[in-house]
């Protein structure tokens, strides 16, 4: 069976209650390793009062620390970001299928001098590539053209030769068609009376397509009806040209049952769509695990579709 590396996240948080009653469920699918060193694990479970299941494998990551419940801190901001590098290293090096990687805390990493927003960024500068960012669930997916840029900047980013390049690149990780591009103007820039961003966009569908060999992308879909069931009935996975354009749409639907899923990157990485809750963390207060099995299952289809298109 397959190994899947979980980091597990900003331990001040909820990630050691979900990695804890998930487990028996992940388990059905590959083979958990989660990068936490044993005293670490004791002292997250005995907090919870949650028995560690017997086959409940580790990977010994870090020091030891205290737990503070719902608390930023550089130490649990440290930690994290030592369990997400160990399974950067043994997804790199082939040890495992995949990564999986549990909710950190942004001021946490700054605290701890970590120069990275988040996993997406570290993952590009330590691959030197650009990384794809896709958010979704087994419904409904989306990728970002751009991520987190002012909305008045989005327009200038929008060129026909990168948009080809993405285009291209996102087919290539996940094989999957049709694939929806939406426009970036109200009514797909009417002919171009609401704006002619859709020109270079129309064009980099038709270059794309031509590299891929067929017709893999549809022509700009007008942004307020590209999501209809009707439309969903056909394509799963979209374009966004920007950030709150293709997330409005994911969250509104799925939101908790969507993941994160690095693409274009050496490794397979995919990540819980939401963040550490410190606000119930270690209080007993029932938590939702459909975006984590989500993840899971996803880092092992992915982990499958590429060994395939190896051989």
């Amino acid at each position: 069976m397959k190994k899947i590396a979980v980091s597990v996240g900003d331990l001040n948080g909820i990630s050691m209650q979900i990695a804890l009653l998930a487990h028996d469920e992940v388990k059905k699918y590959a083979t958990p390793i989660y990068l936490i060193n044993e005293i670490m694990l004791k002292r997250a479970a005995k907090l919870l009062n949650i028995k560690i299941p017997k086959d409940f494998k580790i990977y010994e990551v870090g020091d030891v620390f205290e737990i503070e419940p719902g608390v930023i801190s550089q130490r649990s901001g440290e930690y994290s970001y030592e369990s997400f590098l160990k399974g950067v290293k043994l997804a790199k090096n082939k040890k495992v299928a995949a990564l999986v990687t549990l909710p950190i805390n942004k001021e946490a990493w700054k605290r701890a001098g970590i120069k990275y927003a988040g996993h997406t960024e570290a993952l590009g500068d330590i691959f030197k590539k650009e990384a794809i960012m896709m958010i979704g669930s087994p419904k409904l997916y989306c990728a970002f053209f751009t991520h987190h840029i002012p909305l008045r900047d989005v327009a200038k980013k929008i060129k026909r030769k990168k948009l080809q390049k993405f285009l291209v690149d996102f087919y290539e990780n996940i094989k999957e068609e049709p694939i929806g591009v939406l426009a970036l103007n109200p009514h797909a820039g009417d002919g171009g009376v609401m704006g002619d961003e859709e020109k270079k966009i129309k064009k980099a569908i038709k270059e794309a397509n031509r590299n891929i060999g067929r017709d893999i992308f549809t022509s700009p879909l007008v942004p307020d009806t590209a999501f209809t069931p009707k439309n969903r009935e056909f394509i799963k996975y979209f374009v966004a040209m920007y950030h709150d354009q293709g997330l409005i749409a994911v969250k509104s639907l799925y939101f908790e049952e969507s993941i994160n899923v690095s693409l274009n990157l050496p490794i397979i990485r995919t990540s819980v769509d939401h963040g550490t809750a410190f606000d119930i963390a270690y209080k007993n207060q029932k938590v939702s695990l459909k975006s984590y099995i989500n993840a899971f299952k996803e880092a092992v289809r992915l982990s499958e579709k590429r060994a395939k298109y190896i051989i």
